[in-house]
């Protein structure tokens, strides 16, 4: 009887452990995985372009030069060569106290690298910066904006080895999950339906691929 009991209590914990772990969210949590974050709906299991396959053999190592509170640091990136740490903390300014403003540049050149980290005083102060500086152009170039994510997610891999958040369209390599480009909900299984949007778009791929077949024959 004790036994019996104990194999149900068992049974009830592994699935509401299973129920937290299939649960939806938005954005990504705690673990960056490539082949979820390639996904429209973080459904995907397999990698569906090159550059994810090699962040998944890829490894990283966050920069350690990146201090103070990460959810108080943002990231902004396609920075202007011409821009300087004066440049940013005068735009950036205006949308709360700047603890911290890093311009990377390279080792060896010296040369700004084109993205910085800027920590603020607190997160709110952040999340208004990311909000209203994502997008806007400095010295010509439309710069991107997002929270600092490579001390904040296990398996972090930047966007130059295959990874990141975002992305444009015409590059055709997509990456979701972020506040910037959020996971759109997923279609419930229905009879005879599709399981998501990922899935949904294959198939629509495959009919178009099959029709030009049907017309020869």
């Amino acid at each position: 009887m004790l036994s019996k009991f104990l194999l149900t209590c068992t049974m009830t914990a592994s699935v509401e452990e299973s129920s937290k772990t299939r649960r939806w969210s938005k954005y990504v949590r705690d673990v960056y995985d490539p082949i979820q974050v390639g996904s429209i709906d973080g459904t995907d299991e397999v990698p569906h372009d090159r550059a994810l396959v090699r962040a998944m053999n890829s490894t990283y190592r966050p920069n350690r030069k990146v201090r103070g509170e990460p959810l108080h640091t943002i990231f902004v990136a396609r920075l202007a060569h011409s821009v300087t740490e004066e440049q940013l903390r005068a735009k950036f300014t205006p949308f709360g106290t700047i603890v911290h403003a890093r311009l990377v540049t390279d080792i060896i050149t010296g040369l700004p690298r084109g993205y910085a980290f800027i920590e603020y005083s607190t997160r709110e102060e952040a999340l208004r910066a990311i909000d209203r500086m994502h997008g806007v152009s400095i010295d010509g170039k439309e710069i991107l904006v997002d929270e600092e994510w490579e001390r904040r997610l296990d398996g972090w891999k930047p966007r130059r080895l295959g990874g990141g958040f975002g992305g444009r369209k015409k590059s055709q390599q997509l990456r979701f999950g972020c506040k910037l480009q959020p996971f759109r909900r997923p279609i419930l299984e229905t009879a005879g339906g599709v399981s998501s949007v990922s899935e949904w778009n294959r198939r629509v791929r495959h009919r178009q691929e099959e029709e030009p077949d049907r017309a020869i024959r």
